[in-house]
């Protein structure tokens, strides 16, 4: 099985491997039709991001109805593997922009790489591109590309890292773009996500002082943590945490209307470390007192 897994570290080696010239030894702008890798597994040790036309008929890479069909992009951190056997990835028509964490030392773009966080999405989260989105992608690429073919100097790496960071703001403005085209379906997700955070209360968890984590949904609902974290701040403005102290605020004004439920009780029951904590945290959000707010209601 271990020699059908390729483990590229190098941008050098895998212009070896497609038979590309090597133009600097950090970075390659690379026509994916070209490609003939036949290995059923390959991992790069360096940042991918992969343009591929999309088949018209096909819904690939998490591609569904609403969204645009022009061309998808995938994003790869260092380490990451793939299997190509299946997807055919190198086999479609399509670039591929690598280019080494070394390039991105002591650079704006090496500050902040963390930030584009789709490169910590599942492949299933890729991002799908409208006629003028792969327009812009093509651009940058071009201008990357147009720059390798410069000799290198003192400006190149200053220069690259500026036209791969302008290239990733568009991706983060079309991802951005994504999340709004699937409104309905982002919808359908904070719904999942209220009824699980639900049903985590009412399991009795809390008492233990676990919160539910953003790996925690993210797992239940078959999402990338990531992109479940971009998800709800996109459609709440809010993180995991801020979000569920909501839910939990809500799920302690409907216990204290209840028959023999204190504030001891409820801040028990929902995982708040004292009465004292929950009975400022409530009063903080609603005005009132745990125990005056019981007596306002009835």
């Amino acid at each position: 099985m271990k020699k059908n897994i390729l483990n590229i570290e190098t941008v050098y080696e895998f212009n070896c491997c497609l038979g590309c010239k090597t133009l600097h030894p950090l970075v390659s702008v690379i026509d994916l039709s070209k490609a003939n890798l036949e290995q059923c597994t390959i991992k790069f040790d360096f940042y991918t991001v992969i343009m591929m036309e999309s088949d018209v008929e096909d819904f690939l890479y998490g591609r569904k109805y609403y969204d645009y069909s022009n061309a998808s992009l995938l994003f790869l951190t260092p380490g990451k593997s793939i299997k190509i056997s299946h997807h055919k990835l190198l086999r479609r028509k399509g670039w591929l922009l690598a280019f080494h964490p070394d390039l991105l030392c002591h650079t704006p773009l090496g500050g902040h790489i963390g930030d584009y966080t789709f490169f910590f999405y599942k492949l299933e989260e890729a991002l799908h591109l409208s006629l003028r989105e792969k327009s812009k992608i093509m651009d940058c690429l071009h201008n990357i590309g147009d720059e390798l073919e410069h000799s290198i100097d003192y400006h190149s790496k200053k220069l690259i890292t500026k036209h791969i960071e302008l290239m990733l703001d568009y991706c983060t403005r079309f991802y951005e773009r994504q999340f709004i085209t699937r409104c309905e379906a982002n919808k359908s997700i904070i719904r999942q996500t209220n009824l699980l955070l639900d049903e985590y209360i009412q399991s009795g968890k809390l008492k233990k002082g676990v919160l539910p984590s953003t790996e925690y949904c993210a797992g239940k609902l078959h999402l990338s943590t990531h992109y479940f974290s971009d998800l709800l701040y996109f459609e709440t403005g809010q993180n995991i945490h801020e979000y569920f102290q909501f839910k939990r605020l809500e799920a302690s004004k409907t216990m204290l209307l209840k028959q023999g439920y204190t504030a001891g009780t409820v801040a028990e029951k929902l995982g708040y470390p004292n009465v004292q904590q929950f009975s400022r945290i409530f009063k903080k959000i609603t005005g009132i007192a745990p125990g005056d707010y019981k007596v306002a209601q009835n």
